[in-house]
């Protein structure tokens, strides 16, 4: 009886655990390709790796953002928000009218919907964070005028 028991578990867990993974979705690394961020809306090399788009099932969008010494965004809002998560380097974030600030590996930067805002690499220090942004009416970003280098180094 006790056999019994054990493989009949076994066997309902096993069928479980298929279920799950034949509900699961994977998007291999490698399969959704690197892109240059277009020069209109950023200064400086900047790589976007999409991670994830929005769907039916989440109405945020995930992207890994580097950008090498110097580079940085144009000035932006996000009409549902934004989350920044640092993961290497060293970068600066600033909003219109405030301080630039300095940010770190596992920093996590929250920029609430319509603050106008820009965010990239230190001058001497490159910086990659992942990008999760809210999307509200089918869009995720207004893009702006570009950083002078002026703003940028202040």
């Amino acid at each position: 009886m006790k056999r019994l028991v054990a493989v009949t578990l076994a066997l309902a867990l096993a069928g479980a655990a298929q279920a799950s993974a034949e509900s699961m979705v994977i998007s291999p690394n490698g399969s959704r390709p690197s892109a240059k961020g277009p020069d209109q809306y950023f200064t400086g090399s900047v790589v976007v790796d999409p991670l994830y788009p929005a769907n039916d099932q989440t109405s945020s969008s995930g992207g890994l953002v580097t950008f090498e010494p110097g580079a940085r965004s144009a000035w932006h809002t996000h009409p549902a928000g934004q989350i920044l998560i640092v993961t290497t380097g060293i970068g600066w974030v600033q909003e219109e009218g405030g301080a630039k600030r300095e940010i770190r590996p596992g920093d996590v930067i929250w920029t609430p919907p319509g603050v106008k805002h820009w965010h990239g690499a230190t001058a001497g220090n490159g910086m990659s964070h992942i990008a999760v942004t809210n999307m509200a009416g089918g869009k995720n970003v207004e893009w702006m005028e570009k950083v002078t280098d002026d703003q940028y180094l202040r």
